[in-house]
């Protein structure tokens, strides 16, 4: 097991937890979204070093290691990512908002993702491993429908600055998450294809851009969104 990119991984997410706080402690009006963004990078760098400390990692009868830290993290960072989302395409800014059965919809299609995609894993047998990865995909593809329909016309609906502050961030998000799939079928964990080393390093330039990156993005358009909510409303 290559060491080297789990504690990378650990203090990149450590110091990114800080300055992601910082950087949006002041913003009022998105501050429940960068706190939220703070959140999941503090649990990404909790993953990284119980992985690197060997805390979890279970050695499958196939020589693979399997990373339980990695599928707790994505079990719980995923669905907060998920809120966020659902939360700017109803335009909930505040404590109030009503979102339907869409936030329950889609955390619980997430979670499934990451718990079969954990079962695929796990299996000894091929036929089993490509049974459990492809429910796997099947509840992506849910999250996606949910993400890129439904939830798109709500946000189209609200105002202009939230429908294209949303499409933004599913664009940058959807891109990001269409990789991990594809990692882990070529992966240890999958078809054994590529080394541990060389999918665990993969694992960590997602993580980077759909948690660090995409932090920084995110508040980044939520803050112009915001801006121009304000002045439309203000100018009305």
């Amino acid at each position: 097991m290559d060491h080297v990119p789990l504690i990378v991984g650990f203090t990149i997410m450590s110091l990114s937890t800080l300055l992601i706080y910082l950087s949006g402690r002041k913003k009022a009006l998105i501050k429940n979204h960068v706190m939220m963004h703070a959140m999941v990078t503090f649990i990404a760098a909790t993953a990284y070093l119980a992985m690197a400390l060997g805390v979890g990692n279970y050695l499958s009868s196939n020589g693979t290691i399997i990373y339980f830290a990695r599928y707790i993290d994505w079990s719980i960072t995923t669905p907060i990512l998920l809120a966020g989302l659902v939360m700017i395409a109803f335009q909930e800014y505040g404590p109030s908002g009503q979102m339907n059965g869409y936030l329950t919809a889609i955390i619980g299609l997430d979670v499934i993702m990451v718990v079969t995609g954990l079962l695929s894993a796990l299996a000894d047998t091929a036929m089993v491993k490509v049974i459990w990865y492809l429910w796997s995909c099947a509840a992506f593809l849910g999250v996606l429908f949910l993400l890129w329909r439904p939830l798109r016309k709500i946000a189209a609906t609200r105002t202009l600055t939230t429908a294209g502050g949303y499409y933004k961030n599913i664009t940058l998000l959807t891109l990001v998450w269409l990789i991990y799939p594809v990692v882990f079928l070529i992966g240890p964990e999958g078809l054994q294809l590529v080394s541990d080393s060389a999918s665990v390093w993969s694992f960590l330039v997602l993580d980077v851009i759909a948690k660090v990156f995409y932090a920084f993005y995110a508040a980044r358009v939520l803050s112009k969104s915001s801006q121009a909510s304000t002045i439309d409303t203000t100018a009305v």
